[in-house]
């Protein structure tokens, strides 16, 4: 079971701020073979959703303000440990970060750029696929938007 724990950036330790960029790292350039500039600004303006499983984070996403990367809410940098796989951790993250954007925005559109082979992951949180895909980082991605309607 996950133990939540979700701040703005403002609000992070110095160790929770460690312990995401490390995650993000170990996946999205490790362990993904991506070398990019991951501290792109926008941690700046989100806020943090982290999973722990006793101390360690084993589950992360950024929820993005509007105006920010979309002009809808976004989520991005979702991340599950590559250690934790298999666990059903990417759902829980996924349904966690929906339940705190209805908390702070009410039922509002989300916008989202995916990495294309998890389009069916996002589509059972009802995800639609928007327009063609687009390589970002050497890697297809497509943007997909969740209606409030969406079940």
């Amino acid at each position: 079971m996950l133990h939540w724990v979700f701040k703005p950036f403002t609000e992070l330790s110095a160790q929770e701020l460690y312990a995401i960029m490390r995650l993000r790292q170990e996946v999205f350039i490790v362990e993904q073979n991506c070398p990019y500039l991951d501290a792109d600004g926008k941690d700046l303006k989100s806020y943090h959703l982290m999973g722990y499983v006793g101390n360690e984070l084993v589950a992360y996403s950024r929820i993005v303000k509007p105006g920010v990367s979309y002009d809808e809410v976004s989520i991005g940098r979702v991340v599950s440990s590559t250690a934790h796989r298999k666990k059903a951790f990417g759902i829980q993250l996924m349904n966690e970060s929906i339940q705190r954007i209805e908390n702070l925005y009410g039922q509002v559109l989300i916008r989202i750029g995916a990495q294309q082979y998890l389009q069916k992951f996002y589509e059972s949180f009802g995800f639609v696929r928007e327009g063609e895909s687009y390589m970002e980082d050497g890697i297809p991605h497509i943007i997909m938007l969740r209606t409030f309607t969406s079940s």
